[in-house]
């Protein structure tokens, strides 16, 4: 087939999770474009199957159980594993998309099957088929889990982030290689739904390296204390699984694995690695307009470097600048209006076509017990970049927290820009801090003055409180 005959789009998307709906949809909005939608898997992607909905649906019931049992007047027994299970699985529809494609049909997006491949300028195939693009196409292709170069690991057939996500049996030991947020979470999980020998082993001396050094520190301490054993500056020699099958996502892949550490090992029913992802670009067809395999980078109009011309965009983990699909769908809202702008050549000197917020002011949240919610720069980052700072420490001692639980415990930290008095991040640790970082977020974004953020009153008896006990602690 020859480009001539090419089906037209104003907007091709070559992948279909969250980033890539969102970009299609913002672009064509109140318009009369048309946008079309390229998945070889499904629609939704790696976040609704496979990664953000499956593990906080596994995630969540342990913390109600904990918040339940630290509870004077209620009884609280256990976790039925089955029905955890099945929540989960309502909440990725048993992989079944269609009411995904339905979403994407109802906003005048096509949606077609297929492995997306950039063949020239605004050209896309998908298998026999051309695509080409009247004003943008969109490279939302996101990533791919990464297997360390470890002797007989490949071959062991290990569980990676999908089957941890997707368990279907709880192994009774496993291996965990990794100390990020997928191996904390899973960690966190595979205990609570009964996972008796835990092993973490962590290449460097902290969990959650890129945080605060005392988020990592509590969250060692809780899953030390849930039996999970997590071994620091350590990595796997050797793999051996004679009897390794490929039994399917979620399932245990074989027999007993042996993890050789070393000149000590460790056997397991299953091993997880969850040591990093990569682009998954490889067979994106990048080098047919002037591209090299890997990450695409983009400017903050999430516009492609290097591709003259204004029409290819990437958004989401494939463009590397924040790998969330919050962050990724901030993208997707930025990219869309871009394109929007650019097809009615309209002006573009608001705020919201350009993307600032991956600029030091993300938040993250991460589910473990206690969760970790954090936005913009950590101390350590901030000095890094040059800035003058001051810092804010305590722990989460309020009425509010008091009445959350029995045991509350938690920690929060402010990083101050001393030459604004404004701030540069924040950091809470503790049971359901997620809840309180957006408060915390806007502070950073909007850049508010200390002075300012003494007004805003704090309502009581909250966990939100803990303003007014950093900033008394500033003030003194």
């Amino acid at each position: 087939m020859t480009s001539d005959s090419a089906a037209e789009y104003d907007v091709i998307v070559i992948g279909g999770g969250p980033a890539g709906e969102n970009a299609a949809a913002y672009a064509i909005a109140d318009s009369e474009r048309t946008a079309v939608i390229v998945e070889r898997e499904l629609v939704g992607g790696e976040c609704s199957y496979w990664a953000c909905m499956p593990s906080k649906a596994l995630l969540r019931p342990a913390h109600v159980l904990s918040g339940a049992k630290a509870m004077a007047g209620i009884t609280a027994s256990g976790l039925d594993v089955d029905a955890v299970l099945k929540r989960r699985d309502a909440f990725t529809h048993k992989h079944d998309d269609s009411s995904q494609v339905d979403w994407a049909n109802d906003n005048r997006i096509e949606v077609v099957r297929g492995t997306g491949r950039l063949a020239g300028e605004r050209l896309v195939e998908v298998g026999g088929r051309q695509l080409r693009a009247r004003h943008a196409v969109v490279l939302a292709t996101g990533t791919k889990a990464a297997v360390p170069d470890v002797p007989g690991l490949r071959d062991a057939l290990p569980w990676i982030s999908r089957d941890v996500t997707n368990l279907h049996e709880v192994p009774r030991r496993v291996v965990i290689i990794g100390g990020g947020v997928v191996a904390c979470e899973a960690a966190t999980w595979l205990a609570a739904l009964g996972a008796s020998e835990i092993t973490m082993l962590v290449r460097g001396n902290a969990l959650l390296g890129n945080a605060e050094p005392f988020a990592g520190e509590r969250v060692a301490a809780a899953l030390s204390d849930a039996g999970v054993r997590v071994l620091f500056g350590t990595q796997p020699t050797r793999v051996v699984r004679a009897d390794a099958k490929d039994s399917g996502e979620g399932w245990i892949h074989g027999g007993v694995v042996t993890v050789e550490i070393g000149d000590s090992e460790v056997e397991a029913d299953e091993i997880v690695v969850a040591a990093g992802r990569g682009p998954a670009t490889a067979e994106l067809g990048l080098g047919s307009v002037g591209l090299a395999d890997g990450y695409v980078e983009v400017d903050d109009r999430l516009t492609v470097r290097g591709v003259d011309g204004d029409w290819l965009y990437a958004v989401g983990d494939v463009n590397h600048r924040a790998a969330l699909t919050h962050m990724g769908k901030y993208h997707a809202r930025v990219c869309g209006d871009v394109i929007a702008a650019r097809a009615e050549g309209r002006a573009m000197a608001d705020a919201r076509y350009a993307a600032t917020a991956d600029h030091g002011q993300v938040p993250q949240v991460v589910f473990t017990a206690p969760e970790v919610a954090s936005v913009g720069q950590t101390e350590a980052a901030a000095r890094k970049a040059g800035y003058a700072v001051e810092t804010v420490e305590l722990d989460i001692a309020v009425a509010g927290s008091a009445l959350a639980r029995d045991d509350y415990a938690g920690r929060a930290k402010i990083v101050i820009d001393t030459a604004t008095d404004t701030l540069l991040g924040a950091t809470f640790v503790g049971p359901e801090v997620g809840e309180l970082i957006h408060a915390a977020t806007v502070a950073v974004v909007g850049k508010v003055p200390l002075a300012t953020l003494w007004h805003a009153v704090p309502a009581y008896p909250t966990v939100s409180e803990l303003w007014l006990r950093l900033l008394e602690a500033r003030r003194s």
